[in-house]
């Protein structure tokens, strides 16, 4: 009776784990949200809500970083609970990041419509850059609640668009450049914005990545996504 009760308790922590990661990724979606809000908009307001929300982000990951050490320490959990654990620590990781990278487009947002600024370019790619690397990290979330490795692949396959969005984005602001050199200075803005999405959407790789590693016990990185999808059936 009391095995049973401790294993219980046990898998009730890991469900309590589980479910802050999911807040933590809820949170960090939200940050890119806004922030590409605050980008199109000039909202300065909205930036600064962003790099608010970076404060909550941050404690969510040391939270949950020392509960998972906890548990290290008194359950020495193994095989699948132990890939759970390495998997959590790893996606809180990524998902710190993705909060870092949301934050620096929000800061960018502040610069590019500084009130000086009398030239922006206009840059419709970003939101639909954004628009990805969201929907990427959403289905990379939803896989770690459902240990859904299907979703998990269609991340990996999506990174691509991601990628081939900020090369487009980098072609128009060159053009932009070269047209009209006082676009300079906001069109690099608008470059490390850029590129933060674009990170986003590795990060959001990653989590997609972890999933699989969860549910199938195979490490999945740096492999072609043929390979992930025989690994995913196997």
């Amino acid at each position: 009776m009391g095995n049973e009760h401790t294993s219980k308790q046990f898998d009730n922590e890991l469900e309590s784990i589980r479910a802050r990661v999911l807040q933590m990724g809820g949170l960090v979606e939200q940050q890119i949200t806004l922030a590409i809000d605050a980008l199109s908009n000039g909202d300065v307001d909205l930036a600064e809500h962003v790099n608010a929300q970076d404060h909550e982000v941050n404690r969510l990951e040391v939270t949950i970083d020392e509960d998972c050490t906890n548990i290290i320490a008194r359950r020495q959990p193994a095989a699948g609970d132990l890939r759970l654990i390495v998997a959590v620590i790893k996606t809180i990781t990524d998902l710190e990041r993705i909060g870092d990278e949301a934050a620096k487009v929000a800061r960018m947002a502040k610069m590019v419509h500084s009130s000086d600024r009398l030239y922006r370019p206009r840059i419709v790619e970003l939101r639909h850059a954004a628009q990805i690397a969201i929907q990427m990290l959403h289905m990379s979330l939803d896989a770690f609640a459902r240990l859904d490795t299907g979703s998990a692949t269609q991340v990996l396959k999506d990174d691509r668009q991601v990628d081939d969005a900020f090369r487009g984005i980098l072609r128009q602001l060159i053009t932009f450049m070269m047209e009209d050199p006082r676009t300079i200075s906001p069109s690099i803005e608008i470059l490390f914005a850029a590129k933060a999405l674009e990170r986003i959407g590795d990060h959001a790789k990653n989590i997609a990545e972890y999933v699989i590693y969860f549910v199938k016990g195979k490490d999945v990185r740096h492999i072609d996504v043929a390979e992930v999808e025989r690994a995913v059936m196997e």
